[in-house]
């Protein structure tokens, strides 16, 4: 390693601006990662004041303590903007705080502008460490050691206003907050037939205010990127009240709280609620939901995606050169990836400056390509009714039908095929009871308001199973297509109703019936599907999964106890090995290694040291099908009997509570917009008159449609999963975490 590249003495890590959950599962990345590589850690407590301020605010830490606070909201080592640092003295002041402990790399967690004042801090470094010099506060020896500052930022804000990733740390979270507030609104609306107008959060960028408008099936949203034409406020009058006319009881208006019309004003929800009071007369109240977005336990995402971005920072300082460009960490199409620091700054702030200039198609451009999608989906399922059809165009006939087991969003997205294909003109037909009902004929056809309310709910109305057609079936289910004149047909399922969807593609040219475009869309809280990276329903699972292990978290601190937990999976490990992130497992058993005695008897070692020297909590995770021998049972009865006097053992296997509950703001986003890709996929089809048969989802990432023919090289039939399993890619970060 040249003298450029060779490693920082200690590492900083701080966070600043608002606080945002997901916070503090980065720093203990951080400080895992650090501690792993041999590199010392300091937290500076209180952001840019702590910073500033020095002394007791800039501790070392190990990992042990960043542990403990991994499930919290918020940041534990705190947040605060400093007026000092915004001077030259106060930069100065800084510098010399962190030089003298060694510090010569920053992690800096916070907003465009904590991160832009990083910058500024870096820049002037050398600078600021000759006037020290000069003001006899340090030694030349000292700044010698020291002669640059490395920085890598991570983006903390509930916003995800930020250029360079997809996802900021603490959005997710951000939106469960909201979606949940939502949810609540609609019933007590419904009940009194109300209106609710509801302000939340994000400054300029409209990004919570959709996303929850398109989760909850919001009437009418309010963003700062697409300001509504002029007569805006006549034509939500009348949309509102054309929901009215077709049965709807409640209706929601979100608005961004940076809302504004075309000419720059702002939309507030007071002007919105006598819009419609004294427009339509409806009784309609405003919540402004405020700082409780920010509030809370950090979801199962932003711990993860928190933890990804974490290690990767200390990887990317470790890497680097003393004097390289400072990068912001970020993920891309579920991809960790680095970019220049200031460039994502600027193109941030050219968002605000494009809406200040009323450039709004360049604001909605620089937004990306799944803003642009979301806004064009809500725009038309929040409709009372579908757009008319010219006469000319044919009616085609798309089915919908589930296979596999149960997963959350599987509603989801039949509400938005049903409304995205009557929207098309198209009639849309639902399968009843999976591939078993395609056979005995149970298909119903579906009109606008079947699906109203659906966004939001959990299991499955038309139903599904693990039936997978063959021999007869086969030739019956041809015989249902043709009688039923199905031009095309969507499958949204798990392992069995892939199987069951390349059976009737393989079967095509026996049954022409069955020469029909067919489109899968992953849908199983396993993620054992191929094609794809993610599939919809595991995001609920997880957090189903997280919460409960939150709560096992208390009961096991208090009993000095190891617990063993059990997730699903079947023979796919991805639920173990992401939650086992997300809580601070200290082993995972995935099914795709197994599990061995001396593996056991190591563990156990390794529990009991932990437990001598202080440990309170032993916490396992352990997927479903992880070994036919070493059963949950049985690593329970063999920790509680090595524990001894140390430790206590319990086993905790939460089977289908995992497949149960409302779909998750992730599921239901994601659900719906693939759900829009696999409706435009077969409308190409059959306005082509081709027959392509494909499975959808995100790989290498991007989306992709991959050939259904190829559906068996994909796949490990033996052992019910994909051949290829990418987030297997982070199995080695697991054992970092644990350490």
């Amino acid at each position: 390693m040249s003298e450029n590249q060779c490693a920082p003495s200690s590492i900083g890590v701080f966070t600043s601006g608002g606080d945002a959950a997901g916070m503090n599962a980065a720093v203990r990345a951080v400080i895992r990662t650090a501690e792993h590589r041999g590199i010392d850690v300091y937290a500076i407590h209180e952001g840019y004041h702590g910073l500033v301020e020095g002394g007791d605010f800039i501790r070392r830490v190990e990992g042990a303590y960043a542990d403990s606070f991994l499930h919290k909201g918020g940041t534990t080592i705190g947040t605060a903007r400093s007026d000092r640092f915004r001077t030259r003295d106060g930069r100065r002041t800084a510098a010399r705080n962190i030089v003298e402990h060694g510090i010569d790399a920053l992690v800096v967690i916070g907003g465009d502008g904590s991160l832009a004042g990083a910058n500024v801090f870096r820049e002037e470094w050398s600078e600021l460490l000759a006037e020290l010099v000069d003001a006899g506060e340090i030694t030349q020896e000292l700044a010698d050691e020291h002669p640059f500052l490395r920085l890598v930022g991570l983006v903390g804000s509930i916003d995800n206003d930020m250029s360079g990733t997809d996802m900021t740390i603490g959005a997710d979270t951000a939106l469960h907050r909201i979606v949940e507030a939502l949810d609540s609104l609609h019933s007590t609306a419904a009940s009194h037939q109300r209106t609710f107008v509801v302000e939340v959060m994000g400054r300029q960028c409209g990004y919570l205010a959709l996303m929850s408008s398109l989760a909850t099936a919001a009437n009418w949203v309010l963003i700062p990127e697409r300001p509504p034409a002029k007569g805006w406020a006549q034509q939500m009058c009348r949309d509102i009240k054309a929901g009215r006319d077709i049965g709807r009881r409640q209706s929601v208006v979100v608005v961004a709280e940076g809302a504004q019309d075309q000419e720059g004003n702002p939309i507030t929800a007071s002007q919105v609620r006598k819009i419609l009071e004294d427009g339509l007369g409806e009784d309609t109240r405003i919540t402004i939901l405020g700082h409780v977005q920010r509030g809370g336990a950090p979801s199962a995402f932003d711990r993860f995606l928190a933890t990804l971005l974490g290690h990767a920072a200390v990887e990317q300082l470790l890497a680097a050169g003393r004097q390289a460009t400072p990068q912001l960490i970020g993920l891309r199409g579920h991809r960790v990836v680095t970019s220049p620091l200031m460039e994502c700054v600027a193109r941030t702030q050219e968002v605000g400056e494009r809406i200040k200039a009323r450039d709004f198609d360049g604001a909605m451009l620089l937004r990306g390509g799944s803003f642009r999608q979301s806004y064009n989906i809500v725009q038309t399922i929040q409709q009372a009714a579908p757009r008319p059809t010219p006469a000319a165009r044919r009616r085609f006939r798309i089915a919908v039908v589930h296979g596999g087991g149960l997963s959350p969003g599987m509603n989801t997205a039949v509400r938005a095929a049903v409304r995205l294909g009557l929207d098309r003109g198209y009639t849309v037909l639902a399968v009843k009871n999976g591939f078993r009902g395609l056979r005995m004929g149970e298909i119903q056809e579906m009109a606008w308001m079947d699906v109203s309310g659906w966004v939001s709910q959990g299991g499955a109305e038309i139903g599904t199973n693990r039936y997978v057609p063959s021999g007869a079936a086969i030739a019956q289910i041809g015989e249902q297509v043709a009688a039923h004149r199905i031009d095309g047909l969507l499958m949204a399922g798990g392992w069995d109703g892939y199987k069951a969807a390349h059976e009737l593609h393989r079967h095509r040219r026996q049954y022409p019936a069955l020469d029909i475009p067919i489109v899968c869309m992953p849908m199983t809280i396993n993620n054992d599907v191929p094609g794809t990276e993610l599939s919809i329903g595991s995001d609920t699972a997880l957090n189903s999964i997280v919460a409960d292990i939150d709560k096992i978290r208390q009961s096991a601190v208090a009993s000095r106890r190891v617990f063993v937990v059990e997730v699903m999976g079947r023979a796919c490990g991805y639920l173990a090995l992401v939650s086992g992130l997300a809580t601070g497992a200290k082993r995972i058993y995935l099914p795709e290694e197994g599990i061995t005695l001396d593996d056991l008897m190591a563990d156990i070692a390794t529990f009991a040291e932990g437990f001598r020297s202080g440990t309170r909590l032993g916490l396992i995770v352990r997927s479903e099908h992880a070994d036919p021998v070493y059963t949950t049972a049985f690593i329970t009865s063999l920790f509680q009997k090595e524990g001894g006097n140390l430790f206590d053992a319990r086993q905790a296997i939460f089977g289908h509570l995992q497949e149960g509950g409302d779909p998750t703001p992730f599921d239901r986003i994601h659900a719906t917009s693939l759900t829009a890709h696999c409706i435009e996929f077969l409308s190409e089809q059959l306005e082509s008159g081709s027959r392509a048969s494909a499975m959808v989802g995100f790989q290498s990432g991007r989306l992709q449609f991959t050939d259904l023919t190829s559906y068996p090289a994909l796949v490990d039939e033996d052992a019910r999963r994909p051949v290829e399993q990418r987030w297997m890619d982070h199995r080695g970060l697991a054992t970092i975490m644990r350490a």
